[in-house]
């Protein structure tokens, strides 16, 4: 699914000058956060052999975005909604160029027990192929 899902949106990353940007945008946070969402989810789902629909947290996302390293990226003082927001941002960017799979999601999100660890290692190695 995800190797034809760039020619589709293609026109929806194309703007972008680096990561700062990505992550300080509030609308591809708001897809993020579905994604997100439904990335998490499945992997709970594959690792527990049931359906599951969970909303990640954002102090979640917020501290595995300080822990990967990439809080220094975006400007001070920001609260924890907003650092919340610039990972969704950049999960939801690297899903929609392809350079995140829902295989490779959901390999990384379902292996820990700690869903900040999770994200944590999610955002990890996509700070590693986006720079």
């Amino acid at each position: 699914m995800c190797d034809s899902l760039p020619s589709y949106t293609a026109n929806l990353t194309s703007k972008y000058k680096d990561l700062r940007e990505v992550m300080q945008d509030k609308e591809l946070a708001a897809l993020g956060d579905a994604i997100v969402n439904f990335l998490y989810s499945l992997a709970l789902s594959v690792k527990e052999g049931r359906p599951i629909g969970v909303k990640v947290n954002s102090r979640v996302l917020s501290d595995s975005l300080t822990k990967a390293g990439l809080r220094n990226l975006l400007p001070s003082r920001l609260d924890r909604h907003h650092k919340a927001d610039a990972a969704e941002a950049v999960i939801a960017y690297m899903f929609l160029r392809g350079k995140l799979s829902i295989k490779r999601a959901i390999d990384t999100l379902s292996v820990y027990e700690d869903p900040i660890e999770a994200f944590t290692q999610l955002l990890i190695k996509i700070k590693q192929e986006a720079i």
